[in-house]
């Protein structure tokens, strides 16, 4: 059971790691050329990072960016509930707060990815013609995954 807990606690670690990278880097659509690369707060390209997206004034890339900082945030506060219970909770009680929590960071991962992915994935919003998925688009998604996996887990184990 240790090992269980100690190795949910370490993906977890690592879910709201890769939130944060995927929130702040700028590589969620890059150019094939590999000229640039555009994110949610900035377009980089060989020269440097400048705040001219194309889109930055629409609602929908405003509501991914507060979507994939509310999952930061849910996501935070399941870690610290987490520890939390696992002192103070009395044996055989599940773990339903921080599975909540997780859920909710799950919700707000999916919305963010799926207004993200309908608005700007394809290459007729961004920029560049002939454009791949960053390594944040692909994290976010991964996040996605793992957030739902461990609030799951969280909902179902109990303190033994």
């Amino acid at each position: 059971m240790l090992v269980l807990l100690a190795s949910i606690f370490v993906v977890h670690i690592a879910t709201v790691i890769m939130l944060f990278v995927s929130t702040i880097a700028n590589v969620w659509v890059v150019s094939d050329s590999g000229a640039g690369s555009v994110g949610l707060w900035k377009n980089c390209t060989i020269g440097g990072c400048a705040d001219n997206l194309s889109y930055a004034g629409e609602d929908a890339l405003k509501a991914v960016q507060a979507f994939t900082i509310l999952s930061i945030i849910f996501s935070v506060i399941s870690l610290v509930v987490f520890v939390f219970q696992l002192f103070t909770m009395e044996k055989g009680n599940r773990f339903f707060l921080s599975g909540a929590t997780m859920l909710v960071c799950w919700l707000c991962v999916m919305v963010g990815a799926s207004i993200y992915t309908h608005h700007y994935a394809s290459s007729s919003k961004n920029q560049y013609v002939e454009s791949h998925h960053g390594y944040s688009f692909i994290l976010t998604w991964i996040c996605f995954c793992f957030s739902f996996i461990i609030g799951i887990l969280y909902l179902v184990l109990r303190k033994k």
